[in-house]
């Protein structure tokens, strides 16, 4: 399954000097992906190819206990790639590949 959404990126907050940005699945979608039948997976990962701009990789989305959403970490390459940063908007292709 192929989802597509545009949403906002953040540094995880756990810790000051946390090198991690993330951007969030929205609640909808994320309730989508839930219901995909797929194997289960540590953490409640679920492994995905994204597309941001020109940049296409595979990686996982996992959830986020306090959102109840999906959460995709964003590496600094594609950030760098993008043009990305904190508190910026971007755009999401997903394709679920557990699914």
């Amino acid at each position: 399954m192929i989802f597509e959404f545009e949403s906002v990126v953040f540094r995880w907050q756990a810790r000051d000097d946390s090198p991690w940005y993330f951007t969030a699945v929205p609640p909808e979608l994320s309730e989508d992906i839930r219901e995909i039948p797929r194997p289960r997976s540590g953490f409640g990962s679920v492994r995905v190819r994204v597309r941001v701009g020109e940049t296409e990789w595979a990686t996982s989305i996992f959830p986020d206990s306090k959102s109840g959403s999906y959460v995709l970490p964003l590496k600094k390459a594609v950030r760098e790639a993008e043009g990305l940063h904190d508190g910026g908007s971007v755009t999401v292709r997903l394709h679920v590949l557990d699914a």
